[in-house]
């Protein structure tokens, strides 16, 4: 059978062109990776009904349904309805049609580690805040990557993503109910930074070490130290994997509020609207900003954004990585 296909709509619908001839594959959107049991059965009955009956999981949290026809694409949509109403709809996201799909794919699904509603050592619910991403910035045309971890263990790999969210916390100390046992000291020096010392028998801290873990919380036996009520967040940009120059995003603010982080990615849309290459099929937005350069990246995304006191910005910007191998360290195996 020959179908008349234009790639182009195909995959802004998120179905993928395969290596398989006649064959398609949908990708599953999971903001925040978290869904009901019965939506897995919803998920599989696609797989079987129209593909081979397999499914993959995604590094991003979602699912592709490999081997589908391409002429039973408006059926697949069909069946996705109960899983956009469900995923996609009551967080806010405005998609007009569920029963025709998915209306863009260029915004790749936004990951969260589990979070704070299991993990004990996380300072948010991760998956609350990428429902809210979801909600702001999809469907979107624009290449982007977007991850939310839930402490500087940093679980969802938030440092290889265009926008890492990493949720800190802002330790409270109350001298008073402390005892002095040493224990937050000996967490923080055998699992972080060493942000922490004794003076007097007491615990003072070295802000600049200090990484808004939470360690000194979780091993304190007295309660000594609390989190503070509010959760404030780290924002790393630009990181990447792929061909020509993998690299580790690097922070571009610290401290600052869920508000602030919003409003950020959401400035940044219209930053990408106003300097991607459209003679390109598409353009990374890492590539985006090395072309327009930090400082206008910067000022464009911050522009009408109220940054809370204690937020701190980077003054400039190096990222970690490589363009190609480095023929002086490389040598030919013998």
């Amino acid at each position: 059978m020959t179908l008349d296909l234009d790639r182009k709509k195909v995959t802004k619908n998120a179905f993928r062109i395969t290596k398989v001839r006649g064959a398609t594959a949908i990708r599953v959107r999971v903001p925040g990776g978290h869904l009901d049991a019965e939506l897995m059965k919803t998920i599989a009955q696609i797989a079987e009904r129209f593909g081979d009956g397999t499914l993959h999981i995604t590094i991003r949290q979602g699912f592709e349904i490999p081997n589908i026809p391409f002429e039973r694409m408006p059926e697949v949509n069909a069946a996705l309805a109960p899983i956009i109403e469900r995923l996609e709809l009551p967080h806010g996201v405005k998609i007009e049609t569920p029963s025709e799909g998915y209306p863009a794919a260029g915004m790749r699904n936004i990951s969260a580690c589990i979070g704070a509603r299991v993990c004990p050592f996380a300072n948010t619910d991760t998956t609350a805040l990428a429902q809210k991403l979801e909600a702001l910035v999809y469907p979107n045309d624009f290449h982007t990557k977007i991850a939310v971890t839930g402490c500087p263990n940093d679980c969802i790999k938030a440092h290889m993503q265009d926008f890492g969210i990493i949720a800190t916390c802002r330790p409270e100390y109350d001298y008073d109910q402390c005892i002095g046992c040493e224990a937050c000291v000996d967490a923080c020096r055998q699992k972080v930074t060493g942000a922490l010392g004794m003076q007097d028998g007491k615990v003072v801290k070295d802000d600049r070490r200090c990484i808004g873990c939470g360690e000194c919380v979780l091993a304190c036996p007295v309660a000594a130290w609390t989190r503070a009520p509010v959760t404030l967040y780290r924002l790393l940009i630009m990181g990447r994997t792929g061909k020509k120059n993998p690299r580790l995003a690097m922070p571009f603010l610290d401290r600052v509020t869920e508000d602030v982080v919003l409003k950020v990615i959401k400035n940044t849309l219209d930053y990408v609207d106003k300097h991607i290459l459209r003679s390109l099929v598409k353009e990374h937005i890492g590539y985006i900003v090395d072309r327009t350069g930090y400082p206008v990246f910067r000022d464009a995304v911050l522009e009408g954004v109220q940054l809370n006191p204690e937020a701190r910005i980077a003054k400039t910007m190096y990222w970690p990585g490589y363009y190609t191998l480095d023929d002086g360290n490389m040598k030919q195996a013998e």
